[in-house]
C-alpha cells in the first residue's frame, strides 16, 4: 500500500529550504501566524509619509510665523481686542516660557528641549507609514520650530528670546499658533497610542 502520508510530505513545500520557516512571512507578526494574545498584528505598511510630515509643519510654521508678525504689529500689550463677542480675545503677550506661560525661568532649557524634539521628529519622519501620525509629528514639528524661532531671534537674545502670544479665552493662559499645534499633536499620539497604532503603519494589542 502507497503510504500517501509521506509522498505527501516529502512532495510538500513545507521544510528546510522552503518558503516557510525562518524569515518567512509565516510566523508572528503575519496573518497566518497570528493567534489571541500576540504582541502585535502586522498591517499594510504603506508608503513613507515623510513628505506629508515636513509639508504639515512647514504651513503650520508659516501660519504661526504670519500671525506673529500681525500681532506684533496690530497688537499693543495690555489692550486686549475682542473678536468673538469676548469669547475670544487677541491679547499681545511676551512668553518667556513654555506653552501656556509654564516655566518662564528656563528658557534656554526650553530652546534646547525644542532642538532635541525637532530632531527626534525628522529622524522618526522617514519610518512613519501612517497618515495620521504623519499629520500629529506636522503639527508638532512645526509648532517646535514656530516657538524655537522666537527664542532665538527675538530679544533679548539667541536661545532666550521670548514667544509671542496673543490668543486669549477665559480662564486659560495665553497661547499662539505654535503651541495649539504642539497641543493638538500630544493629544492625537496619546489616542494612538493608546488604541495600539504605531508609527510604521503596525498595530499593536
Amino acid at each position: 500500500m502507497t503510504d500517501t502520508g509521506a509522498d505527501a510530505r516529502a512532495g510538500s513545500d513545507v521544510g528546510p529550504g522552503s518558503d516557510v520557516g525562518p524569515g518567512s512571512d509565516v510566523g508572528p507578526g503575519s496573518d497566518v501566524g497570528d493567534r489571541p494574545g500576540a504582541g502585535a498584528v502586522a498591517v499594510a505598511a504603506g508608503r513613507p509619509r515623510r513628505a506629508l510630515t515636513f509639508s504639515v509643519a512647514v504651513g503650520w510654521l508659516l501660519l504661526d510665523v504670519l500671525t506673529k508678525l500681525i500681532a506684533v504689529a496690530e497688537l499693543v500689550p495690555g489692550r486686549p481686542v475682542d473678536v468673538v463677542g469676548g469669547v475670544v480675545r487677541f491679547d499681545l503677550l511676551r512668553n518667556p516660557g513654555s506653552a501656556f506661560s509654564l516655566a518662564t525661568g528656563y528658557t534656554a532649557v526650553l530652546s534646547l528641549v525644542a532642538v532635541a524634539v525637532i530632531v527626534v521628529v525628522v529622524r522618526i519622519a522617514s519610518r512613519l507609514r501612517s497618515t495620521v501620525w504623519a499629520l500629529a509629528f506636522g503639527l508638532l514639528l512645526g509648532g517646535a520650530l514656530g516657538n524655537l524661532s522666537d527664542r532665538v531671534f527675538r530679544a533679548p537674545g539667541p536661545l532666550r528670546g521670548h514667544v509671542v502670544d496673543f490668543i486669549a479665552l477665559p480662564h486659560w493662559p495665553i497661547f499662539n499658533v505654535a503651541d495649539t499645534g504642539i497641543t493638538v499633536s500630544a493629544v492625537v499620539i496619546v489616542v494612538l497610542s493608546v488604541v495600539g497604532r504605531s508609527y510604521d503603519g503596525t498595530r499593536v494589542r
